[in-house]
């Protein structure tokens, strides 16, 4: 069995820190997937500068099958995040290069696969169509919740994933439902603190979060998703990779990044993304003070 990541990686910039991590949300799920023992690829484009070579290194590093992967002459996508202890915040940054076209190349490789996994951090709503024919779809919407984005989205989704920490439980399941509607198989709820919600249109299976040292919650969700699409596959009790998906979400908040690699950014100004110099510095990088929080996603 294989899963696929298909869209946005990133460079995430922690400029307090002065350190910088690989990072995108299509291409988090598939290294978290890979480090469960399921064969995974990512597919997607990065930059020749060394923002996109630190990525591109990192997806070797996890051993992600890379062959699909461009790299394209200009800036890698770049992301400065901020930390309010320990919640990401996103203060900036730029695609880069990251948006392309799936050739057929792609498109015959992905009908290999039993998963796709892209995201709304994308740019790929238009190509939908033909990701979903190579395989079921699994789409992280994230925040995303407006109609006129959703309703020519949903149709080709067997899994959808939301971000919802802001809403409650009866309107947290009253979303579900209502995404239910519109065709997904399978919809997932991360909300932060709060218990995760796991729907497949007839039970809803409620996950709550693992107590943890926070000390930053960028890639939780991703590596959350990552076990409940994993579970999807392997046929395991929802029971089962929901409480796997719970521990790996704590495990992403106890360090930082999305999923290590984490390597000195040196910048001349705030918001720059051509000037990074790249420095690999040692693992892992974890901060004096922590926070005690719980997480999901």
């Amino acid at each position: 069995m294989q899963l696929a990541g298909v869209g946005d990686n990133v460079i995430d910039r922690y400029r307090d820190l002065g350190l910088a991590f690989p990072g995108g949300q299509a291409l988090n799920v598939a290294v978290h997937a890979r480090r469960i023992g399921v064969e995974s690829a990512y597919v997607g484009a990065v930059g020749d500068d060394g923002a996109g070579r630190h990525v591109l290194a990192s997806i070797h590093a996890e051993q992600v099958d890379a062959s699909h992967v461009r790299v394209v002459p200009g800036p890698n996508a770049w992301a400065d995040v901020g930390l309010v202890e320990g919640n990401r915040e996103f203060l900036g940054g730029d695609p880069g290069v990251s948006c392309f076209e799936l050739s057929d190349q792609d498109l015959r490789f992905l009908e290999s696969v039993d998963v796709i996994h892209s995201s709304e951090s994308s740019y790929l709503e238009g190509q939908l169509d033909s990701l979903a024919s190579a395989a079921p779809l699994s789409f992280d919407f994230s925040i995303r919740r407006e109609g006129a984005y959703l309703d020519p989205i949903l149709p080709y989704v067997t899994i959808a994933e939301f971000s919802l920490a802001d809403l409650g439980d009866d309107d947290a399941l009253a979303w579900i439902e209502q995404v239910h509607r519109a065709g997904p198989r399978l919809v997932l709820a991360t909300r932060g603190p709060s218990d995760a919600f796991l729907s497949d249109g007839r039970r809803v299976w409620r996950q709550p979060p693992n107590p943890t040292n926070v000390v930053d919650t960028l890639g939780a969700g991703d590596a959350f998703i990552a076990h409940v699409l994993v579970g999807f596959l392997r046929d395991e009790p929802f029971e089962v990779s929901l409480a796997s998906a719970a521990q790996a979400a704590a495990t992403t908040c106890s360090s930082y990044g999305a999923f290590g690699h984490g390597i000195e950014d040196v910048q001349s100004e705030p918001g720059t993304a051509n000037q990074l110099s790249l420095i690999h510095i040692s693992e892992p990088t974890r901060p004096r003070r922590q926070s005690r929080l719980a997480a999901s996603g």
